[in-house]
């Protein structure tokens, strides 16, 4: 039996994506008929729509659809949770990982669900400042916490393949809200996201 992958897209995206790779294949001096190129603008364009499908989901929608009556007020952590993302300056990505904790108010969540909304906001083309800020903003508005904690660590390609050409370094942006405005809770969540308990 033949291996058949199946995948959807849309096809008047696809399309215009598809023309708008082959131009731009030829622009930049290569031959979109050469055989190796033949089908790139085709893998670009779906590629390019599967990194950026965040833009096609609700991410209070994902938090809702797993809401629990829980009546615990206990730091909940989601740690090292991966992120890939595009720059929206340079359309190059940038990686890492992403802490989040939230304080329940009556409320809590399916823990997957923390990892779907970082994953929802980072499928669109980002900035980690924003990044960071909309996760939270998604966990606050929904759950109505008693306080909410985002960290993300990540590596940008735009400073380690051009611009600076600094290989090494990491960006590190956080925001917090609520209960993790007091020093006690962000110092505590700062020092369980930095350790190794498993």
């Amino acid at each position: 039996m033949a291996y058949h992958k199946v995948e959807h897209y849309d096809e008047k995206i696809t399309s215009g994506l598809i023309d708008s790779y082959k131009q731009s294949i030829s622009l930049l001096g290569e031959d979109p008929e050469r055989e190796g190129l033949q089908k790139t603008p085709e893998r670009v364009a779906k590629a390019m729509q599967f990194l950026t499908q965040g833009y096609q989901v609700d991410p209070k929608a994902i938090l809702n659809s797993a809401k629990f009556h829980e009546d615990v007020s206990e730091m909940i952590i989601v740690k090292d949770i991966e992120i890939y993302s595009l720059c929206e300056h340079h359309m190059l990505p940038f990686f890492g990982k992403a802490h989040v904790a939230y304080i329940p108010n009556k409320w809590i969540t399916g823990l997957s669900k923390i990892a779907r909304v970082v994953d929802t906001y980072s499928r669109r083309l980002q900035v980690q400042e924003r990044l960071t800020t909309q996760i939270l903003d998604a966990i606050k508005e929904t759950l109505d916490p008693l306080g909410v904690a985002v960290v993300i660590e990540a590596s940008h390609l735009c400073m380690m393949m051009r611009g600076v050409q600094k290989q090494n370094s990491v960006t590190t942006t956080s925001a917090f809200w609520g209960e993790f405005e007091r020093n006690e809770s962000r110092s505590e969540f700062i020092r369980l996201i930095g350790s190794k308990l498993h």
